[in-house]
């Protein structure tokens, strides 16, 4: 057996946590002198201590861990808890990265000391025949959710692309939503198509409207927005319909945020 002071140097963990696993039953000391207080440990432990390492590392909090433990013997049931885990640490990584972009995006217009120019124009988006997809989505960062029906579902069938090809998505709700956001994806196509689970084929109607393009990355629609509604305001226009999204080069064409462009759009008439 080793004395904790051992088991701490061989097992890399601090005496005091090791102290801590033990109050809360995540490893427990083989044999506790009842007369000195002392702990000793077995150096079969050493591995249960790598394991907990590991776990810790992959970001799974101590009380989660103490079940983890019993799960090695059974892969599957822990590649299932792993998987999870990495889903909701991608989730992470995609909002940290946001945030960085709108940190540098502030400091470049800081560094220089002026701000973006959006040209608003009046534009009419013809009768177009489109494969679409309807859905809530948890938050609007997730519209990729959309697009990967829609890509999943005609993949057998062939589309011909419309030319030009428009590929937009409305945004069906009255507000701004933090969950549950309703939208509809739309690809113009040549031909006809059979509806599949949750692709639609239709006609939509012609559209006028308010828009504005823009280069670079998603952090800039506040501003672009902010434009456009001050231009319809501006010109005498009121709002008629929900806003969409035309996608230039989206994400699919690139993974350069630089290289996105996007046009914005509110549908609009006189007032």
């Amino acid at each position: 057996m080793l004395k904790i002071g051992d088991f701490s140097k061989l097992s890399r963990i601090s005496v005091r946590m090791l102290r801590h696993y033990d109050e809360i039953g995540l490893l427990r000391p083989v044999f506790v002198d009842q007369f000195t207080d002392y702990r000793y440990y077995a150096e079969n432990q050493l591995p249960i201590v790598g394991r907990i390492t590991a776990l810790k590392d992959m970001g799974f909090r101590l009380a989660e861990i103490s079940s983890l433990l019993a799960l090695y013997d059974d892969k599957e049931a822990l590649d299932a808890h792993l998987a999870a885990q990495q889903k909701t640490l991608e989730a992470l990584a995609e909002d940290t990265a946001q945030r960085l972009r709108l940190i540098e995006t502030a400091r470049r217009r800081l560094r220089k000391d002026e701000p973006m120019n959006y040209n608003v124009t009046l534009r009419t988006l013809p009768e177009r025949y489109c494969a679409t997809v309807r859905m809530t989505i948890p938050r609007y960062q997730d519209e990729g959710m959309v697009w990967d029906v829609l890509c999943r579902e005609t993949a057998a069938m062939a589309l011909v692309p419309d030319d030009p090809c428009c590929c937009a998505v409305e945004f069906l709700d009255n507000e701004f939503k933090e969950t549950n956001v309703e939208i509809m994806a739309s690809k113009s196509v040549k031909g006809t198509y059979p509806d599949t689970e949750h692709v639609k084929f239709q006609t939509l109607p012609a559209v006028t409207y308010a828009g504005c393009t823009f280069k670079g990355g998603y952090e800039q629609i506040n501003d672009v927005v902010a434009a456009v509604s001050a231009w319809i305001d501006a010109n005498g226009y009121d709002y008629a319909g929900a806003m969409f999204d035309i996608y230039h080069v989206s994400p699919h064409e690139t993974k350069n945020p630089n290289e996105f462009v996007t046009e914005v759009c509110f549908p609009i008439r006189k007032k």
